[in-house]
């Protein structure tokens, strides 16, 4: 483990699960959005995946500078996950309550592992982490902005 980032392993696997789990979720709405707001819906599930399936990358890559190997399952990633998959087609509506509370869950995920970052001085973590905070509060407030 490098200089001992031992501590900030588990978090980052938790949330490297939680944002996989998100951006299936958002690939699978994107493809089964119905309804008035399609193609405002579709566009904003796509763009909130792409997102998504960059910051997987860089959370497992993190794992990997830390000494870890990352998990790449799926098995892995719901064993680990609080973010929950959805095999339904739910309503337009529904998705988008459903994406707030995942996002939601998500950002309170990176907060956990900036506490762990900060105990042991892993600035690079704790950069991470706060990053991925601002994109899940911004992605929520969209989705949000929909509801009223």
């Amino acid at each position: 483990m490098v200089n001992d980032k031992q501590p900030v392993v588990e978090p980052l696997e938790r949330l490297l699960a939680d944002s996989y789990t998100l951006y299936l979720k958002s690939h699978n709405y994107h493809w089964n959005v119905t309804g008035p707001m399609f193609t405002t819906l579709h566009t904003l599930f796509e763009t909130q995946y792409n997102e998504l399936a960059l910051a997987v990358d860089e959370i497992a890559e993190r794992i990997r500078s830390v000494g870890a190997p990352a998990p790449g399952s799926y098995s892995q990633f719901m064993e680990r996950a609080v973010v929950k998959e959805d095999t339904t087609v739910p309503a337009a509506i529904d998705m988008i309550t459903n994406l707030v509370a995942d996002h939601e869950t998500v950002a309170e995920t990176a907060r956990k592992v900036v506490r762990a970052a900060e105990a042991i001085s892993d600035d690079a973590t704790v950069d991470l982490a706060v990053r991925r905070i601002d994109v899940h509060e911004k992605s929520a407030w969209m989705l949000r902005s929909h509801l009223e």
